[in-house]
């Protein structure tokens, strides 16, 4: 397969630098692409391997061992001093995100288990990337279970198994590369630290650059080979600079003001452990043998910095990865002038890098002239780009709603002027830890961290003849036993026939979805509720995002309801759409529960599996338009009708109550919540026992406010 020429690649300097760098040092830890769709992310990691050079293996060892330093608890050895050496080239392999546990991990050969009898390991994924790079496009979205092993082969550099009676331990260290759009949800933390570097990615608004990469693809879309031919060259002068520099890396000397100047910067930042210190020094060590450097300068550790730094100084799923360059530059200070052995008068730089004599600091040229897929120097490679920085700080909702203007107390009441919409913006406040809730009864939807259910993986509760999975040995060999009587053996082994085989019956965790319909009228901007209100759905998108839900948001105000925001896994896309809900006017309740029903049952065809939780957060009142009251009323229960589970928050306040929020519970089978009670916080709290409740209260019981 021909892969389009890593240095055919145009406007992407800084994610070709964070690949080259990783590639110079692999104990960097890889590289986590971010970015909207379409901008050659996949494209220029599969052009990266081909830049790799060959390595040594012990021939026919199925784990890559080194032959200089084999694994001594290689499945396939011990490899003796005198084994046969072959030369291959380097890996590539791709996790595809439905991939199962078994297939990634490696797991019983079942072939030789049901023909010769005997427990042999069928390696996995892990075992083929070992010693070269594991690329995991849209790693987002990959399912819990494969980012918890990706995590344990990350952190020790092995891959353990234990199950279906095979007990095996190999070398598993990798290069891992991954690629997300984060319109489509964010990272775990635990597997965002584990990436070395991060690089943000957008798409140039330069219409000459735009050009050149419809140019360039199509050439390439009508002959592969030929396109590639037309970047052998540069190629192969990229690929030699790639393996001096990897032979180089070992030898750059790391000064102590270089180790304390990063010490300083990452302190600085406030980032969390070590290892954001441990992956710039390397990183830094990289790029000063990528520009020929015996020593690592400032500008090394501030490109580093800029790789290494932005996605470990997050503090919640809401801080977007980004740095302050101006931060960064008084934190690195001035480089100490120390006189070079052939200079013994230091010498001013020139203007823009430029050494005394006027050329450029790094003597070397860059591949491929003309080829702005390649860093030109280190200052032009470390920079951030404007739009990025623009970019990064649209995706901070907090500092949005901060900065943005508030409305006073009067714009934001009701007005009886129909059609007149006075609007507010307030600000939420810092997000708390919600309390889990889960939703009663076992579900079988997306996997994910919040209620029981039937999935994939999990502790395995029985086995099944019909539902697929992974084999269950024990059931399987249990029944062919049964029939050992009418069989009997063959060459003293028993005898499997297809209809002995029985699959695990596995029980986990799964995603829910969860829909905020919130009353955005006049009055709920008094006496700051809409600041609470806000604060609470934030800490629920919170929680939505560690336990992997997806979540809605559908407002009403004035004379009519929308979607603010379809249901999605993505907390930043949420959390911007919060920061800028208004406020003002009057409330069309009806309409509000309305689409709110109208997203569940669309919901419900796209995904039958995964079970709803409605919130409805309001004071009650309906009026907008004529017999508003009787329409909501009519709406409530319908639904009510339907069985889901629902909560209703009563925002009404003040000495006289109509007490019409909580009418519209009872209609709905809801549990009803005043806000009084329960502030901005208990909103989270009363969901959780929302279907418990409802169920006591319909049978008279006292209904329960512990939360499960």
């Amino acid at each position: 397969m021909t892969h389009y020429p890593f240095t055919a690649v145009v406007g992407a300097d800084d994610l070709s630098l964070a690949l080259i760098l990783t590639t110079v040092s692999p104990a960097i830890g890889g590289v986590l692409v971010r970015g909207e769709k379409g901008t050659a992310k996949s494209t220029i990691v599969r052009g990266l391997v081909d830049l790799l050079p060959p390595h040594s293996v012990v021939e026919g060892c199925r784990f890559a061992c080194d032959p200089e330093r084999p694994d001594p608890t290689c499945p396939d050895g011990p490899h003796d001093a005198d084994v046969s050496v072959v030369s291959r080239p380097a890996q590539l392999v791709e996790l595809p995100v439905g991939a199962t546990d078994d297939r990634v991990i490696g797991s019983l050969d079942l072939g030789r288990a049901l023909g010769a009898g005997e427990a042999a390991f069928q390696p996995g994924l892990l075992a083929e990337a070992h010693r070269g790079i594991l690329y995991v496009d849209e790693v987002n979205l990959l399912h819990d279970h494969l980012v918890d092993l990706l995590l344990d082969a990350a952190a020790m550099g092995r891959n353990t198994v234990e199950r279906d009676g095979v007990s095996v331990s190999h070398a598993a260290r990798m290069v891992l590369v991954g690629t997300m759009n984060p319109e489509e949800g964010e990272l775990r933390p635990q597997l965002l630290d584990r990436f070395g570097l991060t690089v943000e990615v957008a798409a140039s608004r330069d219409p000459q650059l735009r050009a050149e990469v419809v140019r360039r693809r199509l050439a390439f879309d009508s002959d592969p080979v030929g396109f590639a031919a037309t970047y052998a060259a540069a190629q192969r002068e990229l690929a030699d600079r790639v393996a001096s520099a990897r032979s180089a890396v070992e030898k750059v000397e790391l000064s102590d003001w270089a180790l304390s100047t990063i010490a300083r910067v990452c302190a600085g930042f406030e980032v969390d452990g070590m290892r954001a210190d441990i992956v710039t020094a390397r990183a830094a060590m990289a790029h000063a043998a990528w520009h020929g450097r015996a020593s690592v300068a400032r500008e090394d550790i501030r490109a580093a910095a800029v790789f290494a730094l932005p996605h470990r100084r997050r503090r919640n799923p809401f801080d977007a990865p980004g740095l302050d360059e101006d931060l960064l530059d008084r934190l690195l200070g001035d480089e100490p002038h120390e006189p070079e052995p052939t200079d013994p008068e230091p010498t001013d730089p020139g203007p823009d890098g430029a050494g005394p004599d006027g050329g450029p600091d790094d003597p070397d040229t860059e591949p491929g002239a003309g080829n702005d897929a390649q860093p030109h120097s280190s200052e032009s490679s470390s920079s951030v780009d404007p739009q990025h920085d623009s970019a990064t700080k649209e995706t901070q909702p907090a500092r949005a709603a901060d900065d943005a203007p508030q409305a006073s107390e009067t714009s934001a009441s009701a007005s009886d002027e129909p059609g007149v919409v006075p609007a507010g913006v307030a600000a939420a406040g810092t997000p708390f830890r919600a309390v889990a809730f889960t939703l009663t009864g076992l579900g079988s939807g997306e996997e994910g961290r919040r209620s029981r259910a039937m999935t994939r993986t999990g502790h395995t509760v029985g086995a099944s003849t019909s539902r697929p999975g992974r084999l269950h040995l024990p059931a399987t060999i249990t029944e062919a036993a049964r029939h050992r009587g009418t069989r009997g053996t063959a060459y003293g082994r028993l005898v499997l026939l297809p209809g002995d085989l029985r699959t695990a019956v596995t029980q986990g965790q799964e995603s829910n979805l969860v829909l905020l319909a919130v009353d955005a009228s006049g009055s709920m901007g008094a006496r700051k509720r809409m600041e609470e209100v806000k604060t609470a759905v934030l800490s629920l998108l919170l929680d939505a995002y560690q336990r992997r839900d997806r979540v809605g948001l559908v407002t009403f105000r004035g004379t009519g309801a929308e979607v603010s925001l379809h249901p999605t896994s993505s907390v930043d896309a949420a959390a911007r759409s919060l920061s800028t809900l208004p406020h003002g006017g009057r409330t069309p309740l009806a309409e509000g529960l309305l689409v709110a029903t109208k997203v569940l049952a669309t919901e419900k065809l796209r995904d039958p599996k995964r079970r709803p939780l409605l919130v409805v957060v309001t004071d009650g009142r309906a009026t907008a338009g004529p017999d508003a009251l009787d329409r909501s009323r009519a709406i409530a229960d319908a639904w009510g009708r339907t069985g889901h589970q629902s909560v209703v928050i009563d925002c009404e306040t003040g000495r006289f109550r109509l007490g019409l929020a909580a009418d519209l519970a009872a209609r709905m089978g809801a549990t009803h919540v005043p806000l009084g009670e329960v502030a901005a916080g208990a909103i989270v709290d009363s969901v959780a026992n929302a279907r418990e409740e409802w169920r006591a209260g319909r049978a008279g019981a006292v209904p329960s406010r512990k939360v499960a």
